[in-house]
């Protein structure tokens, strides 16, 4: 008879430390290495078992127990996932994590890959029905343990802010940290003050921007300045001698750069022309614009509407959308004069609306959509559109050109329309009877005949045109 026992199936330990802060990391013996010593000794001594270290490390240092979000705790469960781990050793329960809930989901992952727990210095194994008991109450005290410490250190923050004591974070320009305390930055306190002057002046952060980046003036960090750099400065109350916290504000230890007369002075600025950019803006987005988010560069940057006025008179343009954010030194791209382009693309669309392999197309659309119908009830209707195209009302010129293109590409030869497949197609619908393609096929007809061809008497034929459409109400499609 063989009394030999059967040996123990062998399992795979995967040992996994953490550390909170990233203190003392860079000693050659540390609490990482101090934990894993701890770990591989009591695998050792689970030998008879089959327990075997495995030699992948699964280490996070400076990593916080309240979240999963941590790049040795990752690898180690995909390791699971992938059943490549049988057993996890740990320290102590609240190295692998601090929430209860988050501990949880990941004792579901280890259930569902059959793997187990154990705390070398709690004597918790998750394969029994004790040791599960023992884990959830341990963890409810750590996940108790890091909130009260979150609790207790929000109030320490909100007390010595209340005090007016600099509590870290990004470090405005104008200022250095000497013993946790603020101190005046003499040559960047120039700057910020020149930066509140110059906006009583110049009234726009966007200019602002780009006299800064043609001088080479930078932020602290040695960024070039933008718009949006700028109003976050003038919106910075540390420069008034405070401390903001949650929205209320406290007299700071630190020394003003700016005097209250600046601040309220450039504030009551800002709230003046907000308002009036406001109204300019919905001014402006509120009337038709041919080409609208369809005009590109040849490198794919989107030029946007924009104007300017001198002397009373309005000048629109297309800009890059980079200068309307960030400032003209953004791009590489300038202003282009609305007019040319516009009359381009115009004429591009009038020849195309006549163009034969066009009308052809709309034609062969048309007859799978209704065999019914004659040639000259579709080709005439289009024809009209292009002859009358230059007296419809800028919102149906809008409108149609939103159908009928996908954008408009600026080169150095000129430009390039990239139509819509699907526009032409939507179009093709709008000329069948009863719709507007019914008024423009008696459009030609009705002015050479009752009214003559005079532009007031087009006029009248071009009202019921327009009514039409907007009757129709057919939807644009996609735009680019």
């Amino acid at each position: 008879m063989n009394n030999t026992t059967a040996p123990a199936r062998r399992l795979r330990c995967a040992v996994y430390t953490r550390k909170s802060s990233e203190e003392g990391l860079d000693m050659e013996f540390n609490s990482l290495d101090a934990q894993r010593e701890s770990c591989e000794a009591y695998i050792a001594s689970q030998r008879a078992e089959g327990w075997v270290c495995m030699r992948e490390r699964y280490d996070d240092g400076g990593f916080s127990g309240g979240t999963l979000e941590r790049p040795g705790l990752k690898a180690l469960l995909e390791d699971v996932e992938a059943g490549l781990v049988d057993v996890i050793v740990v320290y102590k329960i609240d190295r692998l994590s601090r929430s209860l809930a988050d501990f949880a989901r990941m004792v579901d992952v280890f259930d569902r890959h059959r793997v187990s727990f154990s705390a070398v210095t709690q004597q918790i194994n998750s394969a029994t029905s004790m040791g599960r008991l023992m884990l959830n109450v341990l963890l409810s005290f750590a996940q108790f343990e890091r909130e009260v410490t979150g609790e207790r250190i929000r109030d320490k923050i909100a007390a010595s802010k209340a005090k007016g004591m600099w509590m870290g974070g990004p470090l405005p320009l104008g200022y250095d940290v000497r013993d946790r305390l603020l101190i005046v930055n003499e040559t960047e306190a120039k700057l910020v003050r020149r930066i509140f002057d110059d906006f009583v002046t110049v009234r726009s952060a966007t200019l602002m921007a780009k006299a800064y980046g043609a001088e080479g003036v930078v932020t602290k960090g040695g960024k070039p300045f933008t718009k949006q750099t700028i109003y976050k400065m003038l919106h910075n109350r540390m420069y008034l001698g405070e401390i903001v916290h949650k929205g209320q504000s406290f007299p700071g230890q630190h020394q003003a750069i700016v005097t209250r007369g600046q601040w309220d002075a450039i504030h009551a600025l800002i709230a003046t022309d907000g308002i009036a950019r406001r109204r300019e803006t919905n001014d402006c987005q509120s009337e038709p614009v041919l080409l609208r988010g369809l005009l590109y560069t040849s490198d794919g940057e989107r030029l946007v509407p924009s104007y300017t006025v001198k002397k009373g008179k309005t000048y629109r343009y297309y800009s890059p959308i980079k200068h309307r954010r960030f400032g003209a030194w953004a791009s590489q791209h300038g202003p282009l004069p609305a007019a040319p382009i516009e009359e381009l693309v115009t004429q591009q669309i009038v020849a195309a609306l006549s163009a034969p392999h066009i009308v052809q197309s709309v034609w062969d659309r048309m007859q799978h959509i209704r065999p019914d119908l004659s040639e000259p009830q579709v080709v005439l209707p289009m024809r009209n559109l292009a002859s009358l195209w230059r007296e419809l009302f800028p919102a149906e010129q809008c409108r149609l050109a939103q159908l009928l293109i996908e954008r408009v590409v600026i080169a150095d030869g000129g430009l390039e329309i990239i139509w819509r497949d699907q526009g032409w197609q939507e179009l093709a619908g709008e000329l069948l009877p009863g719709t507007i393609g019914a008024e423009l096929e008696r459009v030609g007809s009705r002015n050479e005949i009752f009214f003559g061809n005079s532009p007031a008497n087009r006029c009248c034929a071009l009202t019921i045109f327009a009514f039409a459409v907007r009757f129709v109400g057919v939807t644009t499609g996609n735009r680019a």
